[in-house]
């Protein structure tokens, strides 16, 4: 590691991305810890060990990781079949072991086997989702965690949509001003840093919470009916410690006898199957978003996370994985490199030891606010554009992920958009594996490239049309391999050619 380069970096303003990203994942870390049926302490202790252990080692510069919202549902189900919050820890620490040997055993390079046009479906996809989940809480409906992605939402029997309709029936006017008041200076944000030359020194995020905090306390003063604070579902919750002893002791510990009980091997195996593949996921996606076109380790990003989940779990925290929310927050932050990520995970320890006071004044309002703005970012109307200029083998399954992630979860949009994803590379090898040409009585079936059984169908009918007294000559010189089932059929086209009155003549590639 270069250390005067990442001085540089931090100089130069990863320092301000760092202070955008921890904005964004204190809400994160806490929502996804209360979600989950875990200690609030959990996640944030899984946030900083993600900010500045898993930073460190990761194959990434620009990847962000902590606790997760696609494992919140395991994660609860894991707790309650468990009964046992520190037995759900040696879980966590065996998936960390899990991790760190699929790393080591080198496969980390099954993320590269998703099509593009998947990966790009999903970052469109979280943006929308992250605009539709961050609607109820920009206008004060605060009940759900912030975090939370899943389009049904057992909590309470919502969905993604009723769950806006229902926000607007109990409509906080304070937090659609401060939200409103955020959002108005996000997308003014360039051209307020021209006019008043000295803002920028400041994040733009840090400038929304600081107007947000403002805010919330003129409304308080002036307009008390308006007020958030009075109840702190609206704001930032973190818990309180009077002293560095009362937070040591309030730590989880790992609960060793559980190793005697079957369910904790196939809940580690579980966490680190999907901790892993969402990770390798937000890999790719995060490497498509850099400006630099970097490109990261996935192997050493598993070996980063394992230990990162082996740490996290030994203190007492949730499992980790890279984290796309954060991650895109970091690039559309200005991030350059690791730095950024590991500042806001100094951020998080700072956050916790010396200013929850301070930071629950946060409305959550304008924490909205920040994920709006990322979400549009990451569903831009010219992602579309750019897509659909492609053409639609590439836009049916950007969209089919879009439409998946959006109405299930991001999982599932990821498999049901890379099997929609296959279906289209097996019709575009289906249709240009050969070419037939006529001249006269000479029909020349030419082999562009490998042919398999797919092709059989389509080579029978061409053989089929072939008129009788023809001249057929089968060129197979580009072809590297010829699955049995098209040579056979070739063979026993030649065979009963003669009968038909054709000649065949046919040539492969020298051996």
């Amino acid at each position: 590691m270069n250390l005067n380069h990442y001085v540089k970096a931090i100089i130069s303003g990863d320092w301000k991305s760092g202070i955008a990203v921890f904005l964004v994942a204190l809400p994160l870390c806490l929502g996804i810890a209360l979600a989950s049926g875990a200690p609030l302490m959990a996640g944030l202790i899984a946030g900083i060990v993600g900010g500045i252990l898993v930073t460190l080692i990761s194959g990434s510069e620009l990847s962000v990781s902590g606790p997760a919202a696609g494992l919140t549902i395991i994660v609860a189900n894991a707790i309650i079949k468990l009964g046992s919050f520190q037995g759900f820890l040696v879980a966590v620490i065996l998936a960390g072991i899990i991790q760190v040997a699929l790393g080591l055993l080198k496969l980390g390079k099954i993320g590269s086997f998703f099509p593009s046009s998947v990966i790009r479906g999903m970052l469109v996809a979280i943006g929308i989702v992250i605009i539709l989940k961050q609607i109820p809480h920009a206008i004060g409906d605060d009940l759900d965690f912030i975090g939370e992605f899943e389009f049904f939402q057992s909590s309470d029997g919502q969905n993604t949509f009723s769950e806006i309709l229902a926000a607007f029936d109990t409509l906080k006017p304070g937090a659609l001003i401060i939200a409103f008041w955020g959002l108005l200076i996000l997308f003014s944000w360039p051209w307020i840093i021209r006019k008043i030359t000295f803002l920028t020194a400041i994040p733009a995020s840090l400038f929304v919470v600081l107007v947000g905090v403002l805010t919330s306390e003129l409304l308080k003063m002036y307009s008390p009916e308006l007020y958030l604070g009075n109840s702190q579902e609206h704001m930032v919750n973190l818990p309180i410690f009077n002293s560095i002893g009362d937070l040591a002791g309030g730590l989880a510990r790992p609960d060793w006898t559980f190793l005697t009980n079957p369910a904790i091997y196939s809940i580690a195996i579980t966490l680190a199957i999907v901790a892993s593949l969402e990770t390798l996921l937000s890999l790719e996606a995060i490497d498509s978003l850099d400006p630099l076109k970097r490109i990261s380790s996935a192997d050493r990003e598993l070996v980063a996370q394992g230990v990162g989940n082996l740490t996290s779990g030994f203190l007492g925290g949730m499992p980790i994985t890279s984290v796309i929310v954060r991650s895109s927050t970091n690039v559309y932050a200005g991030g350059k490199t690791r730095m950024s990520s590991f500042i806001h995970g100094l951020l998080l320890v700072v956050s916790v030891l010396f200013l929850p006071l301070y930071l629950n004044k946060i409305p959550l309002a304008c924490l909205a606010s920040v994920l709006l703005y990322t979400g549009y970012k990451l569903a831009h109307p010219k992602e579309f554009k750019k897509i659909f200029a492609e053409g639609w083998k590439q836009w049916i399954p950007f969209i089919a992920t879009i439409i998946a992630v959006v109405g299930i979860d991001l999982l599932w949009g990821i498999f049901i958009g890379t099997f929609v994803g296959l279906i289209f590379v097996i019709i575009t090898n289906y249709e240009s594996v050969f070419s037939v040409f006529h001249h006269g009585n000479e029909v020349l079936i030419k082999f562009q490239k490998d042919a398999t059984f797919l092709h059989k169908l389509s080579l029978k009918e061409e053989f089929r049309k072939i008129p009788k007294g023809s001249e057929v000559f089968i060129d197979a010189s580009k072809v590297r391999f010829m699955d049995h089932d098209i040579k056979l059929l070739i063979n026993e086209f030649m065979s009963t050619a003669k009968e038909r009155g054709i000649e065949v003549e046919f040539k492969q590639k020298l051996k």
